[in-house]
């Protein structure tokens, strides 16, 4: 048998042959269990990144694995061109788990939000009866809503558009969380208004209380389509099933992702009203891979896992516990903490890249966001005692 290369060895040949579209942190990890990572040295991390919050159910959940394994063992991928047994049980889970009427499964998160895009121009045409290629969507500044050509025209982040163009029209910008900049925004050609409840890559920006019910009332108002991306937010990570519930208001699409698949596999939907998803025919809209029996089997255990295991429940307790004891924290470099349920930032005086590497040292796995921002995001599986063994080590390398 090959001996396992080491982890200079590995990460040599991806700096050779790999493209540099990221800057990873240089651990080379093996397998997982839980919240715990190990390198292939054999060494072993707290991930308190969740791959983004695509495992907040825990790396390799037993459940989700037999899922898994079992429906490979009967049919993977049979495209769209002919129905599967696996397809309808997960869009009745849907219905019942979010009370939307319909869902269009996908597979990246960008997908699904290039899904809601189509979605909210198609109505705006078919239903709100705006001219035709004049419809408009709102967004806002510091978003993240994934990498498209689409995407990435309504970022603000420079790198992320520079070299890209010829972008795509049809957007209109406002600051994140001012209900007046999005009203003055509105015009009768506004078709959508997509906007993330707390803003993940921005790190961990939470709006001010009531904007979310204000923005609500203002799409009903203008008869706008009230969109919330809830790919990292939602799925129990803020304490809830979605983070848009915090403000009780009903979004008329809602784009989820990442955690639908415990990170086993890339599964993600859009979920909708029959008036907004109803404006798709046949062969207007698809995904070879889209709403495959594998994805659905893997999809249907990740939310069932995330239901009996109580994680939303979870998430709010234990990112109470969290952030409260990281808020009493002193120190010199530290700004600012802020989040809600198992989603905290610590935003630095700083650079915090070095430090999250310090943390590496110790043993726990953490990633900046716009460069003075450590996020965290464990599994939603962690204990109150593996937080205290965190706490230990990020007052070491902070304080």
């Amino acid at each position: 048998m090959d001996r396992q290369p080491t982890s200079r060895a590995l990460i040599e040949m991806e700096e050779q042959y790999g493209a540099r579209n990221y800057h990873p942190l240089d651990v080379v990890i093996e397998r997982g269990e839980g919240v715990w990572v190990y390198d292939v040295e054999g060494r072993k991390y707290l991930d308190c990144l969740a791959a983004y919050s695509a495992v907040n159910q825990g790396h390799c959940h037993p459940r989700i694995m037999e899922a898994a394994v079992g429906q490979l063992k009967r049919v993977t991928l049979t495209s769209r061109a002919f129905r599967n047994d696996q397809l309808p049980r997960f869009y009745r889970l849907l219905h019942e788990l979010t009370g939307y009427d319909l869902s269009l499964p996908m597979n990246s998160g960008a997908e699904a939000v290039e899904t809601a895009v189509k979605a909210a121009r198609k109505w705006s045409y078919a239903v709100k009866g705006i001219p035709a290629d004049q419809a408009e969507i709102v967004v806002c500044a510091n978003n993240f809503h994934g990498r498209t050509v689409t995407i990435v025209s309504f970022s603000t982040e420079p790198q992320y558009r520079e070299g890209f163009g010829p972008l795509t029209p049809g957007f209109t910008v406002v600051p994140f969380g001012d209900a007046a900049a999005l009203e003055s925004a509105v015009t009768p050609n506004t078709a959508a208004f997509l906007v993330e409840p707390i803003q993940g890559e921005a790190g961990i920006v939470i709006p001010p209380d009531g904007y979310l019910r204000q923005a609500a009332a203002i799409c009903k108002a203008h008869n706008v389509l009230f969109v919330c991306d809830e790919i990292q937010s939602g799925l129990g990570r803020t304490g809830r099933l979605f983070a848009h519930e915090w403000e009780g208001v009903r979004p008329d699409m809602v784009v989820i992702g990442k955690a639908l698949s415990g990170g086993y596999y890339p599964v993600s939907a859009v979920l909708g009203s029959r008036e907004v998803l109803g404006v798709f025919r046949p062969g207007d809209h698809g995904s070879t891979f889209g709403g495959n029996p594998l994805a659905c089997a893997v999809a249907r255990a990740a939310l069932q896992v995330l239901i009996d295991e109580q994680l939303a429940a979870r998430s709010a307790e234990l990112g109470a516990y969290f952030l409260g004891r990281l808020q009493a924290l002193q120190s010199a470099v530290i700004k600012e903490v802020r989040g809600r349920g198992l989603w905290i930032g610590i935003e630095l005086t700083c650079p915090a890249r070095p430090y999250c590497e310090r943390l590496m040292q110790e043993g726990m796995l953490c990633k900046e966001t716009h460069d003075r921002v450590i996020r965290l995001a464990p599994p939603l599986t962690i204990t109150r005692d593996e937080i205290d063994w965190a706490l230990e080590r990020l007052q070491k390398v902070l304080c």
